[in-house]
């Protein structure tokens, strides 16, 4: 389908809110419109074409980014469609790591939520250009103008409202386009696909005619040309308008705003207009940037069919047993069967099969090029964040950074059955997903999971069960703490071993200071050369840092200090071996005079529920060890923001269902370290 169009025509979108704001709904709709889907399918009623993971139909929400491709008009929309739970944040990560554009979903109702923060903070570090969609407009308590507020309240961003929406909840009709100055309305009895746009009627022109006002005077602030036009009030043609609003949405400096009703097939058109019209092609954006892996000069990675080959994997997963990898081609072109270079392993690797993916679906391509997004079966070795090129023209894309697992449960199987299958299945999963870790308790010989929230493990454990057959009994959930130096220390050791009939020597003075929270782990030698020669500086510094991931109290990685290392010895029987078992004995010694500290994580929570139970929850939260931050009444409905230890926060859904009838719902993500 895309073999025939140009560069220009492709439109590579994520999109991505915060949970239950209809991401999903919206993806569904798009499919049915662009004639991708026969029949729409609904998330509650586990149908939806995007979430077809087993877990994901259970439980009504999106856990991995689907990737699917459609047509609509002139361009090629791919779209990855990514989860809102804050647990899986890691998805959209890796989504707006290799977009181009991103619609941010937002509930009429509850305008930006916690979680649409941290995924348009996401978007704001990759500098993805954005567009905005009010959704659910036709919900009990929906407003518009309100969601459009807290979109420069709480993300800081410059919204430009391009439609306006004809009524409200029940009485929701269809948008008012105010480039256009037209106002559309859907047919129900064809689910939407029909629409018409007519004359904007009495009662919404004085409203249409305020708003036209103020897009052409935000418009005018950020183009000259607009500005020039404006102040002297000449005609400003449509074309004139939408180039503006396309460059200055590309150059981040608005966010035009959409709205409607995914869910009543009301708002999709016009907006798969939007992101034709405002929403940059890979020719838009700035080149990528890579480096040499040799040489490390910069090279720029031009988006064309023709120039050098440069891909990255930004996911892989295991599908029936099977590794599937996802790649976005930045420059150049791949053929089925064909090679291509790894150069972080330096490595071969062998393109089986190039799919175009549609969710769960594919389609079997001879080649792909510059601006796809595709599914690989047959790479061995290569990973999530690797980049594939040729072996002429080596080049290393940036890699991605993860946050660290804050909870961790152990998992031992059933059956001597399950005990061989555990191991393979474990690997499979560590393979998809960058944010779990696992490791063997050498003392009680359980396997331990480390992951991003409760719900992140659950669903590990429910996905063994489903997809893999592999029972395994699960422990209680345990926090995954820091330890700290709250003083600082010194130690020195001496190293004077035979190794298999070989002698080695060695001596090193270290200094442990503690730094604030949040600087990790630096290094420095201030030993001269005559104390330590250059070649062992390297090994010594190896030798504390993985002296120090096992911790000292209890076990937990040491983080936040600075290692200094004052003076050492050596002779002719000195190594590296004996410079770094040498620096982890120092190293020891410090921390056995040391005062030790541990911190825990500490949760940002917030927490919905009617007037009528906010004493109850709050009292809850307070039980728990929580510090109430604010609370701010919203209709009926109190928003209650507090910080609370993780460690005390298990159980909470249920706590606040009963606390609550069922009426109570909250949020929680990862705020910080903190002293226990």
């Amino acid at each position: 389908m895309s073999k025939n169009k140009k560069i220009s025509q492709f439109r590579n979108i994520g999109i991505m809110a915060h949970i239950d704001a209809g991401k999903t709904t919206v993806t569904e709709r798009i499919l049915f419109y662009t004639g991708k889907s026969y029949k729409i399918g609904e998330v509650h009623d586990g149908e939806a074409v995007m979430d077809w993971m087993q877990d994901e139909q259970d439980r009504g929400i999106t856990i991995t980014s689907a990737v699917t491709t459609c047509q609509w008009k002139q361009s090629v929309i791919q779209i990855i469609d990514t989860p809102g739970h804050v647990d899986f944040t890691v998805e959209v990560e890796r989504a707006l790591r290799v977009l181009d554009g991103a619609i941010g979903v937002f509930c009429a109702v509850g305008g930006v939520e916690p979680q649409s923060e941290t995924v348009w903070r996401q978007a704001d570090r990759y500098s993805v250009p954005r567009m905005a969609f009010i959704n659910k407009m036709d919900r009990t308590g929906a407003d518009f103008f309100a969601a459009v507020d807290s979109m420069k309240e709480k993300l800081g961003a410059n919204p430009v409202m391009i439609q306006l929406p004809m009524g409200s909840e029940d009485a929701f009709s269809g948008v008012i386009d105010l480039i256009n100055m037209k106002q559309i309305t859907w047919d129900d009895d064809t689910q939407g696909s029909e629409y018409e746009a007519c004359e904007i009627s009495k009662e919404f022109e004085e409203k249409a005619l305020e708003y036209r006002e103020l897009l052409l005077e935000a418009i005018s602030e950020v183009n000259d040309e607009i500005m020039e036009k404006y102040l002297s009030e000449e005609e400003i043609s449509v074309r004139e308008l939408n180039q503006a609003i396309r460059s200055a949405t590309i150059a981040r400096d608005i966010v035009p705003v959409l709205c409607g009703s995914a869910l009543k097939n009301k708002g999709v058109q016009p907006l798969l207009d939007s992101i034709e019209l405002y929403l940059p092609s890979p020719l838009d954006v700035p080149p990528l940037k890579g480096i040499h892996p040799k040489t490390e000069k910069e090279i720029d990675v031009l988006p064309e069919k023709n120039a050098p080959l440069a891909a990255l994997i930004f996911k892989v997963s295991m599908i029936e047993g099977r590794k599937l990898s996802f790649a976005r081609i930045y420059s150049g072109r791949m053929q089925a069967g064909s090679e291509v270079f790894n150069p972080l392993l330096n490595k071969k690797e062998k393109l089986s099969r190039i799919l175009k993916m549609h969710a769960n679906k594919r389609e079997r391509l001879k080649e792909a090029a510059a601006g796809d997004i595709i599914g690989i079966v047959g790479l061995k070795n290569s990973g999530t964040g690797e980049t594939l090129c040729s072996q002429d023209h080596p080049v290393l894309l940036e890699k991605m950074e993860y946050e660290d697992p804050v909870i961790s449960i152990a998992i031992e199987p059933k059956t001597h059955a399950d005990q061989e299958k555990l191991d393979d299945v474990l690997s499979k999963f560590t393979i998809e997903d960058p944010t779990l870790k696992v490791r063997k308790d050498e003392e009680t010989g359980q396997t331990i999971l480390s992951g991003m929230g409760e719900l992140h493990l659950e669903i590990i454990i429910s996905r063994m069960l489903k997809e893999f057959k592999t029972n395994v009994n699960v422990g209680n959930p345990q926090v995954v703490y820091r330890e700290v130096l709250t003083a600082p220390s010194s130690g020195t050791a001496v190293f004077e071993r035979d190794i298999s009939g070989k002698s080695h020597y060695a001596k090193v003075g270290v200094r442990l200071k503690p730094l604030n929270r949040g600087d990790g782990i630096t290094f420095t030698c201030n030993a001269g050369d005559d104390q330590i020669p250059a070649q062992y500086v390297l090994a010594i510094e190896t030798g504390i840092r993985e002296s120090l991931e096992g911790g000292f109290l209890k076990g937990y990685p040491l983080v936040d200090i600075n290692i200094i290392i004052e003076k050492g010895n050596f002779d002719e029987r000195s190594s590296e071996l004996a410079f770094s078992v040498c620096a982890a004995m120092a190293c020891k010694d410090a921390l056995e005079k040391a005062s030790l500290g541990l911190l825990e994580p500490i949760m940002e929570v917030e927490i919905f529920v009617p007037d009528a139970y906010m004493g109850d929850a709050i009292a809850d939260l307070n039980a728990r060890g929580g510090k109430v931050e604010s609370i701010n009444p919203k209709g009926n409905i109190q928003i209650i923001k507090a910080v609370a230890p993780l460690s005390k926060m298990f159980g909470y859904s249920t706590a606040l269902r009963s606390a609550s009838q069922g009426r109570g719902t909250f949020t929680m993500q990862f705020s910080k370290f903190d002293m226990v």
